[in-house]
C-alpha cells in the first residue's frame, strides 16, 4: 500500500449517532464520492471494498467532510439496515446489546437469552412487568445493592423484549432525543 490511509468516521445523518470507523485511501474516497455509497480500504485484505457489498446493508452518502488537515474524514450517511457486521445499528454498541445479539445468533438451548427470545414477546413482557415490580419494591425497602441488582434485571429483560420485537435500543434513544427538543 503506497497511499496514506485516513480514518473515516461514519455518522447517521438522521440521528447523529456514530455508526462505524473505517479507513479510506484516495481510491476509496473517490469511489465514495462517485457512487454515493461508502467505500473503504480493508487493511486486512489490502483492497477496496464497498460497505454492504455482501450484507446489503449499505451506507448512502449525504455528505463527505475532510478535517482541517485532510487526514480524517467524516461521512454523514443514511444506513440501509444495521451497520455493524454483528447486526447492531452501530459498531459502537453497548456491551450488553452486543452480548444479546451474540447469544441469539448462537441459539444454544443452554442460553437463557436464546431460549427466552424463542419464547417471544408474551413471556418477555410478563418478565419485564415482574422485574419492574421487584425494582419498585427494592427502591422503597431495600439497600442500594439490591436496587442496582433489580434495575439490572429490568434493563436486561427490557432489552430482550425489544429484541423479541425486532427493535434496536437505538430506537429508544432516538425517541428520548426527540422528546428533548
Amino acid at each position: 500500500m503506497s497511499e496514506e490511509l485516513r480514518a473515516a468516521i461514519v455518522q447517521d445523518d438522521r440521528t447523529g449517532r456514530v455508526l462505524m470507523l473505517g479507513w479510506m485511501d484516495e481510491e476509496a474516497l473517490a469511489r465514495t464520492r462517485e457512487t454515493g455509497l461508502v467505500h473503504f480500504f480493508s487493511r486486512s485484505r489490502q483492497k477496496l471494498w464497498q460497505k454492504g457489498e455482501t450484507s446489503g446493508n449499505t451506507l448512502r452518502v449525504v455528505e463527505v467532510i475532510l478535517d482541517c488537515d485532510e487526514d480524517a474524514v467524516l461521512v454523514r450517511a443514511q444506513p440501509d439496515g444495521p451497520t455493524c457486521h454483528d447486526g447492531a445499528t452501530s459498531c459502537f454498541t453497548p456491551w450488553l446489546w452486543r452480548k444479546i445479539l451474540q447469544r441469539e445468533q448462537e441459539g444454544s438451548d443452554a442460553s437463557y437469552v436464546a431460549t427466552s427470545l424463542r419464547e417471544g414477546a408474551p413471556l418477555l413482557a410478563r418478565k419485564v412487568g415482574e422485574e419492574a415490580v421487584e425494582l419498585a419494591v427494592a427502591a422503597l425497602s431495600e439497600d442500594d445493592d439490591r436496587v442496582v441488582s433489580e434495575a439490572a434485571d429490568l434493563w436486561f429483560h427490557t432489552l430482550l423484549l425489544l429484541r423479541s420485537r425486532g427493535l434496536d435500543p437505538a430506537a429508544v434513544e432516538d425517541e428520548l432525543r426527540r422528546r428533548d427538543r
